[in-house]
């Protein structure tokens, strides 16, 4: 075997490890119910397409063990770091069903979401999946797919680093998990802020009264029923955050580049 195949089958390995990191943590890819033989199957196809199309004549990878190690780690980072990206939105939209939940009293009443591999209430699951369900229909697992392909035009392989402004962005984009939640849940917050005012006022008034026993039920209904009527508020904005996060994958695949 001379040195041309072998610096070609390595590079495509390298390109299959930075492929199927990011499989392994994105969103829908991530998937425990998908079977782990059937993500390596997609990322070696991937990896193949991508290494047809990729321009090798800049690649530089030593042959050696230590070199190869090194490389492959890089690529695990740059993987990882690109395929946890989109999860900002689908974090945020999870963290905002437990908001809610929380102010319903619906925080005992939970179900398992084996996409996440954790549990959270009925309120946030139905939110969480309603999430995937326009993420499909906008396509936007192809955005996973298109930032790795884009990511080997700015990021050769074995050349990623962190830098001050790729950490800066990061906690940017980490801090938009708590304004996402609060935008999401911002109406059932207003509106439970003000029965909690009421329900003060209520035990100050007649103290006699087992306010949270009167109070419980009328929380519950109240909250499904305006979860009911911002549907399509949640529709709209969850639509556009998933689709302004191509754009900023591509932002943060130009900063990792740097």
């Amino acid at each position: 075997m001379n040195a041309i195949p072998v610096l070609d089958f390595v590079t495509w390995l390298m390109i299959f490890v930075r492929v199927s990191s990011a499989m392994f943590v994105s969103p829908i890819f991530s998937n425990e119910g998908i079977p782990a033989t059937a993500k390596i199957f997609v990322a070696i196809i991937l990896a193949y397409v991508i290494f047809m199309t990729f321009n090798k004549n800049g690649v530089q990878i030593s042959i050696d063990g230590w070199s190869i190690m090194i490389i492959g780690i890089k690529e695990v980072l740059t993987g990882l770091m690109i395929g946890y990206m989109l999860n900002f939105v689908f974090w945020g939209i999870s963290f905002a069903g437990t908001l809610i939940g929380f102010d319903i009293g619906l925080t005992m009443a939970e179900v398992f979401n084996p996409m996440e591999g954790s549990s959270n209430n009925v309120i946030g699951e139905f939110i969480y999946f309603g999430a995937v369900i326009i993420f499909l229909l906008i396509n936007g697992h192809h955005y996973v797919i298109r930032g790795l392909a884009y990511s080997f035009t700015i990021i050769p392989i074995g050349q990623f680093g962190i830098t001050d402004s790729l950490f800066s962005l990061l906690i940017k984009y980490t801090s938009t998990i708590f304004v996402i939640a609060v935008k999401i849940a911002s109406p059932i917050m207003v509106s439970f802020f003000l029965l909690h005012i009421a329900e003060g006022i209520l035990a100050r008034v007649i103290p006699q009264m087992q306010v949270f026993f009167v109070v419980q039920p009328i929380k519950i209904g109240l909250g499904l029923a305006i979860v009911a009527f911002v549907i399509p508020l949640y529709i709209f904005l969850i639509k556009n955050l998933l689709q302004d996060y191509e754009g900023k994958l591509f932002t943060f695949i130009q900063t990792m580049g740097k």
